[in-house]
């Protein structure tokens, strides 16, 4: 690899590290489902703190990144789950039940 090249690749990966260090990753938060919409495909929480979205603990509806979800969980089920702005909406992207 000659000299520009390798410093053009040294350059694209540190842009790259930088964009990718303001990115909050999104953590796991338990929750309680307090509602269930399987025409919307909505789930409300009763829920802790959200750090990725900056979000204290709240009962807030989410939209499912996967419809079924509706049908699978009922009022009063324990959850962890992750969270997401998705097009300008709060997507539940991964839910779990508690045993």
């Amino acid at each position: 690899m000659n000299r520009l090249t390798s410093r053009a690749l040294v350059l694209l990966i540190a842009l790259a590290t930088a964009g990718l260090a303001g990115v909050a990753r999104a953590q796991p938060v338990d929750g309680e489902v307090t509602k269930v919409d399987k025409v919307q495909h909505r789930i409300t929480l009763r829920h802790g703190p959200i750090k990725n979205l900056d979000m204290p603990a709240m009962s807030m509806t989410f939209r499912l990144a996967d419809p079924s979800w509706a049908e699978r969980y009922k009022v009063g089920d324990k959850v962890r789950f992750e969270a997401d702005k998705v097009d300008g909406y709060f997507v539940l992207t991964k839910l779990d039940r508690l045993p």
